[in-house]
């Protein structure tokens, strides 16, 4: 098996949500990652939207990196289709694993595990732990209400612009996604079968 040519960490929710935009976002992410022979990390699971682009990344000859804890083996169907598939013991080793993996991050639409995994590894990135770019893909308007609630805290002065400016917001995947995988210093390749 070949080196892939980046590693992306996409957070997503492990519900398809309530528009089909999302899950064609997660299938359009996944063939992303597979066509310019990426590999994904995610959190393992086969629903939902973590399911949908594991199975997109896998479709579009990607490779596929799972990491769950044995607590939700049972609980959120474990993806067994992964490249390879890390059953651990908890959260906390299941998001370290999941960061030393990744070149970078990604949220898509989630719900409160998604925004935890994406605030810890922003949280991350502002106090020096790691240097990966993190972006969130804006689809439909879903992170609108947090952008302006974010916006409100740098107005606060709870946190200021640079802090801001650590994550790289976009609504088109096809201009955010080789934004990250260059700001962490790699070329996504597109598979010569894929042009």
């Amino acid at each position: 098996m070949s080196t892939p040519a980046f590693s992306l960490c996409v957070y997503c929710g492990s519900r398809p949500g309530a528009d089909d935009a999302y899950l064609q976002l997660a299938t359009e992410v996944g063939h992303w990652i597979g066509r310019h022979q990426g590999q994904l990390v995610y959190g393992g699971g086969r629903n939902g939207l973590m399911g949908r682009v594991a199975q997109a990344t896998l479709d579009a000859g990607g490779t596929v990196v799972g990491v769950i804890p044995q607590a939700l083996v049972e609980k959120e169907w474990a993806n067994h289709a992964c490249t390879e598939l890390h059953v651990v013991d908890n959260m906390h080793e299941r998001k370290r694993l999941m960061a030393e993996r990744a070149d970078a991050f990604l949220a898509l639409p989630g719900g409160i595990g998604t925004f935890e995994e994406f605030f810890e590894v922003w949280t991350w990135r502002q106090l020096g732990y790691h240097d990966k770019p993190v972006g969130l893909l804006n689809v439909s308007g879903y992170y609108d209400g947090l952008l302006q609630f974010l916006s409100h805290t740098v107005e606060q002065e709870f946190m200021s612009e640079w802090q801001m400016e650590l994550i790289r917001v976009g609504t088109d995947l096809e201009s955010l996604l080789p934004a990250l995988v260059q700001a962490a210093g790699l070329a996504p390749e597109p598979r010569l079968d894929a042009i």
